[in-house]
C-alpha cells in the first residue's frame, strides 16, 4: 500500500531533496498535498510531477498565479496561512516538516492530531516549542523522526541503546564560511561571504546561521529538547570536512559516530523509508582518499550563539522562543544591510536579557504563548538595530 505523504515547503532546499527521493519512487508514495511560498512556478511543477492531490501557497496574493500554472491538471489549489493548516489536517502517513522559520510550528503541530510521523527539519519547532510538540506527538501516538542531519545521526546511532546509558552527544559544525578567518576579518563580512558554505548547498538564511555558528546553536538546543539529555552533556566540536554528522558517547566510553557524504538526502531518505533501510543516491565514500579527519573546539568567545543557546537551555520555559525570534529578526537585518555580521549576537544577547529581565520566559509553553514570545522577541531586536543604526 502506497504510504501517504504531505510536504511542507516542498520549494525549498529540503523540500526540493524530498521531492527528488519520492519521485525516483512513484509506486510507493501518494502525494498529499505540496505547500510552498512565492515560488509557484516550481511548486506547480512539482505538484504535477507527484500527481498531488493539492497544492498550498502560503501567500494569498501568489493563488491566481498557482491556479494558473496548474490549470487542466485536476489538481486542488490554496493560497493563504488558514490553507496551510487544512493541509495539515489532511490525514497523511507522513509529514516533511520543511518550512523555514516559527512558522512552520503551527502547521507541524496539526499533522500530528492525525498520529502521522512528523519527519522534522524545521529546527525552529523543537527550540521554540519542544515540550509541547513531543506532548502532542505523544499525546496523539504520532512520531517526531529528526532530518537535521545532525540529530538523525544521533538516532541512528542510538537504535537499539537506552538513552539511560549516553554519558555525552558531540555534534559536528563544519565551522561554515569563517571557519579559517581571523576574528578582526569578521566585522567585515558582507553578506555575499557568509551566503557561500564550503560543503553543503542549502539556503541562503541557513547558510548565514552556519557561518555565525547559530545554526550550531540551535541543534545544540534542539539535542537538548529531543533526546532529552542535559546541557552538560552536549558538545560541539568543528569538523572541516563534515563527514561525521555526529557521535554518542556511552557511559562505558565507547564513542558510536555516524560517517557519511555532506547530502541532506541520507538523513531524508532515513526519515522517508523509516523503519526500512532503503537504497539512496548519494556518495559513497572512499576513507583512502579522503585520507583524515580532523576536528578543532570552538571558540566559544568568536562564537557567542554557543554560549547563547547553552543559556537558554538552562533558562527554559520560553527562553528558545525568544532566541529564535531575535535571531530571525537579526538575520533579516544582517541580509538586508541594516547591520553587521558580528552585530546579529549582539541583538540577540541583548533581546534575551532584556526579556529574561521582564519575566517573559516562565509562561507555560502553549501555541499562544510562544507566538507572543516570538512578537516580543522580534520587536525587541528592532528595536536595538534601529538604536545600532543610530
Amino acid at each position: 500500500m502506497a504510504r501517504r505523504v504531505t510536504i511542507f515547503g516542498s520549494t525549498g532546499s529540503i523540500g526540493c531533496n524530498t521531492v527528488e527521493l519520492i519521485a525516483a519512487a512513484p509506486e510507493r508514495f501518494d502525494v498529499v498535498a505540496l505547500t510552498g511560498g512565492q515560488n509557484v512556478a516550481r511548486l506547480a511543477e512539482q505538484a504535477r510531477a507527484l500527481s498531488a492531490n493539492l497544492a498550498v501557497t502560503a501567500h494569498e496574493a501568489c493563488y491566481a498565479d498557482l491556479k494558473a500554472a496548474l490549470a487542466g491538471s485536476g489538481i486542488e489549489v490554496a493560497a493563504g496561512q488558514g490553507a496551510l493548516l487544512e493541509a495539515a489536517g489532511r490525514p497523511a502517513d507522513w509529514v516533511m516538516s520543511a518550512i523555514v522559520g516559527a512558522a512552520g510550528l503551527a502547521p507541524g503541530l496539526a499533522a500530528l492530531a492525525h498520529g502521522t510521523t512528523l519527519a522534522l527539519a524545521n529546527k525552529e519547532s523543537l527550540v521554540t516549542a519542544g515540550p509541547l510538540l513531543l506532548a502532542t506527538a505523544r499525546a496523539q501516538g504520532a512520531t517526531v523522526l529528526p532530518v537535521d542531519s545532525e540529530h538523525s545521526a544521533i538516532f541512528q546511532a542510538l537504535i537499539g541503546e537506552e538513552i539511560a546509558a549516553v554519558e555525552r552527544i558531540i555534534i559536528t559544525a563544519s565551522g561554515g564560511a569563517f571557519r579559517d578567518w581571523p576574528v578582526e576579518k569578521l566585522a567585515s563580512a558582507t553578506l555575499a561571504e557568509a551566503s557561500s558554505h564550503p560543503n553543503w548547498a542549502m539556503g541562503q538564511r541557513i547558510t548565514i546561521d552556519s557561518a555565525s555558528l547559530f545554526n550550531k546553536a540551535m541543534e545544540l538546543i534542539e539535542t537538548h529538547e529531543f533526546f532529552g539529555v542535559s546541557p552538560g552533556q552536549i558538545e560541539a566540536v568543528i569538523h572541516p570536512e563534515s563527514l561525521i554528522h555526529a557521535l554518542v558517547g556511552f557511559r562505558d566510553g565507547a564513542l558510536m559516530a555516524h560517517v557519511g557524504p555532506p547530502d541532506m538526502r541520507h538523513a531524508i531518505g532515513f526519515a522517508l523509508n523509516w523503519p526500512e533501510r532503503r537504497h539512496l543516491p548519494v556518495a559513497r565514500l572512499d576513507l583512502p582518499a579522503i585520507g583524515q579527519l580532523t576536528f578543532r573546539p570552538p571558540d566559544e568567545a568568536r562564537h557567542p550563539a554557543l554560549r547563547l543557546a547553552r543559556e537558554v537551555m538552562e533558562t527554559g520555559g520560553l527562553a528558545g522562543a525568544v532566541f529564535n525570534g531575535a535571531k530571525e529578526a537579526a538575520l533579516d537585518g544582517f541580509i538586508h544591510g541594516r547591520i553587521g555580521f558580528l552585530d546579529m549576537a549582539h541583538i540577540v544577547e541583548h533581546t534575551l536579557t532584556k526579556l529574561t529581565r521582564d519575566s517573559h520566559m516562565s509562561a507555560e509553553i502553549t501555541l499562544e504563548n510562544v507566538r507572543e514570545a516570538d512578537r516580543l522577541a522580534r520587536n525587541t531586536a528592532e528595536t536595538a538595530i534601529v538604536s545600532r543604526q543610530g
